[in-house]
């Protein structure tokens, strides 16, 4: 996934660090993440859940707001009314380069911003919130012990996930201002609502509430065990791709024709989690799935393993092709199903002697009236399967590497 270091000026002029990340395939829409309160645009659920849009090929830019992470300005000057102003600087930094986004992703207080600058974005066609407070004042108990200090000096130091963090009288008093109810009332957006049951920071309560001041079309999904932050991959995956699968009812994600010859286009394989084995297996649009190893080979069991997805083919065009037949000479075929296994065996014609061969076995399973010939004939057939074909007679295998500078794009 290549992804572009975009910068902008905020709301106060002061330049803003972001990353813009790029489909590897078509182009097909653009959306705005904003990260969670204090948070930066590098947490891990919102790296992982920009890279998981990007793959179906929806650009994806996630920022620091005024002063946090790598942006410029002092966040005690800041206010949820400016984090408001630099969503829209945003939006409008990427119209002007024509990626006008259609797609608002908000966390916990990022949440609450986009909700309020959603209707002021003509492009915006639909809007995500994870775990987002409906009172954005909410977030004011994270440092209740330091209210007093602000209210008195103007400002004051406190610790918000290990990190001191200088809060702004401005920004609690706009903040404990700011009402969400109107916005939602009036919003005339697609709304997904995410949150965990267990959020301990914001609770579910508001997701309840949110939901019931917004118009339709409105949808909420649970994420069940989650924390606030998403801290465990499969959280931030899980919630990347009830997003991907919802925007897809309200953005045209549709891609462009593929070249004459390539009507598959391209299967994607990139690493999930550099930590372990898990891998996103991206083919267009509309199909996703992961791929892994299990516990007792270092992975973690979320997704089938290489040979699983190998004898997933052959079992998958061997059902079709069976069924094609069928079809075609109006066989009474009423069901088919393949079992395939696979095993690594010693044989006494492998090119060395000794040397172990793969093994697949496909237990084929015809249900209906057919005749004796008929069944004989359909397992005939089963063996002109293409994938069959293929790994009968073995494949060329070209092998290109990407060149440094086009992978280092970032």
């Amino acid at each position: 996934m290549p992804t572009e270091r975009f910068t902008f000026p905020g709301h106060s002029g002061h330049d803003l660090a972001a990353r813009l990340d790029l489909p590897e395939g078509p182009h097909l829409a653009t959306a705005v993440l904003a990260h969670c309160f204090t948070c930066g645009k590098d947490i891990p659920a919102a790296r992982r859940i920009s890279a998981r849009l990007a793959a179906i090929g929806i650009a994806t830019l996630r920022f620091d707001f005024t002063g946090l992470g790598h942006s410029g300005g002092e966040f005690a000057n800041t206010s949820f009314t400016s984090n408001v102003d630099d969503l829209l600087a945003a939006a409008g930094a990427l119209s002007a380069r024509g990626m006008a986004p259609s797609l608002l992703i908000g966390h916990s207080l990022g949440g609450a911003a986009v909700l309020r600058a959603a209707d002021r974005i003509d492009s915006v066609r639909a809007v995500a919130t994870i775990g987002a407070p409906f009172d954005p004042g909410h977030v004011t108990h994270n440092f209740d012990d330091a209210l007093e200090t602000i209210a008195s000096d103007g400002k004051a130091e406190v610790v918000l996930g290990g990190r001191p963090v200088t809060i702004g009288r401005g920004f609690v008093e706009d903040v404990r201002a700011e009402k969400l109810a109107p916005a939602l009332a009036a919003l005339k957006k697609a709304l997904l609502v995410l949150h965990a049951p267990r959020d301990e920071i914001v609770g579910i309560d508001n997701a309840t509430r949110i939901f019931t001041a917004a118009r339709h079309p409105k949808s909420f999904v649970t994420l069940d065990e989650a924390d606030h932050l998403l801290s465990r991959p499969e959280d931030a995956d899980y919630a990347a791709e009830v997003i991907a699968a919802w925007a897809g009812r309200y953005l045209d994600l549709r891609p462009p024709a593929p070249p004459p010859g390539v009507p598959e286009g391209v299967t994607r394989v990139s690493e999930a989690d550099p930590k372990g084995f898990l891998q996103d297996v991206q083919a267009g649009v509309k199909h996703h799935i992961l791929a892994d190893e299990p516990f007792s080979y270092g992975g973690t069991n979320r997704g089938l393993t290489p040979y699983q997805l190998l004898a997933a083919g052959l079992g998958t065009c061997t059902s079709m092709t069976i069924r094609m037949y069928a079809r075609r000479k109006g066989l009474p075929l009423a069901h088919v199903s393949v079992d395939v296994t696979h095993d690594r065996v010693h044989a006494q014609d492998a090119a060395t002697p000794g040397t172990p061969i793969d093994r697949f076995t496909r237990t084929i399973r015809l249900d209906g009236g057919l005749t004796g010939a008929q069944r004989d004939k359909l397992l005939e057939i089963a063996d002109k399967c293409p994938v069959h074909r293929t790994l009968e007679r073995g494949a060329d295998i070209v092998t290109e590497l990407l060149p440094a500078e086009e992978a280092a794009m970032t």
